[in-house]
């Protein structure tokens, strides 16, 4: 008897949307041209295949792709990056999302468990002279409230410190999840970012006094800045403005609106999504 709905009958109905973009499976003569570059487009970036094939050979480097004990992996590497990728994109549950791929809800959660932390980030250990950084803080809503806290947001979130390189717009440091009500410039150290970017310029905003970062002079009262101040000041918000461009690419994962992982999931998830950035603009 034909299906007059046209959608297989193995997938529920709620996930009839999310199918029609994830569309990547293995063919004949390779991978699908409009499979990765499906899970991350959007308006502002977009992975074409190309990339995401060098993703996938540096995760087989890095031995993702390597034999295990017990029992193989369901899904190949291509496969199971594209899940994670797409978990993160669109922050399905697992319900929603294992059909997709063909395998069951603990499988997909497993390939997330496993394959996620090797998609991190790994931050730059050494940087130019010239170098300038630019470093702000982003509040993710995490659902675990072990390491999150209420925040200005009204939710329960972690504080993530994003440093990115201020010429190339590349994130190079994402510092370890803090409780949300952590002030910046307290969460600045705390997370292990001032270590990893060491004596290198970094520009921040006016929330991370003294902390030796270059911020926008500030007016006392009473007095008007001189003209040279203002001069800097709007210089530094142009150049400042980059990183908050680079979070509405980044606030484009939805996992970043609500994550639903536990302990350092939302860690490896913010790393993940800072590694595609990069590879999105790097090609």
């Amino acid at each position: 008897m034909p299906n007059p709905s046209g959608r297989p009958r193995c997938v529920p109905p709620e996930a009839d949307g999310p199918r029609r973009m994830i569309k990547m499976r293995r063919s004949r003569r390779g991978w699908c041209d409009h499979g990765f570059g499906a899970v991350l487009d959007s308006p502002v970036h977009r992975a074409e295949p190309r990339q995401f094939g060098k993703l996938v050979t540096a995760l087989r480097r890095d031995g993702a792709d390597a034999v295990r004990r017990g029992r193989p992996w369901s899904l190949p590497l291509e496969d199971r990056a594209l899940l994670v990728a797409a978990y993160w994109r669109t922050n399905l549950t697992m319900r929603q999302l294992a059909p997709l791929f063909g395998v069951s809800k603990s499988a997909a959660d497993r390939i997330i468990d496993n394959l996620g932390p090797m998609l991190a980030l790994q931050p730059r250990k050494r940087f130019a002279k010239d170098t300038v950084l630019i470093v702000d803080g982003t509040l993710v809503p995490t659902r675990d409230h072990t390491v999150a806290e209420q925040s200005k947001n009204y939710r329960y979130s972690t504080n993530h410190q994003v440093v990115i390189d201020a010429d190339t717009r590349l994130v190079v440091v994402v510092g370890q999840p803090l409780p949300g009500n952590r002030n910046d410039c307290k969460a600045w150290v705390e997370s292990g970012a001032k270590a990893a970017v060491g004596t290198t310029m970094t520009i921040a905003d006016g929330g991370y006094p003294g902390t030796g970062l270059v911020m926008p002079h500030r007016r006392r009262k009473g007095e008007e800045l001189p003209d040279w101040k203002q001069a800097h000041n709007k210089s530094h918000k142009q150049v400042r403005a980059r990183v908050e461009h680079v979070f509405a690419r980044m606030k484009s994962w939805k996992i970043r609106r609500d994550c639903r992982l536990k302990g350092v999931g939302v860690h490896h998830a913010m790393l993940g999504i800072a590694r595609l950035h990069n590879l999105t603009l790097t090609g």
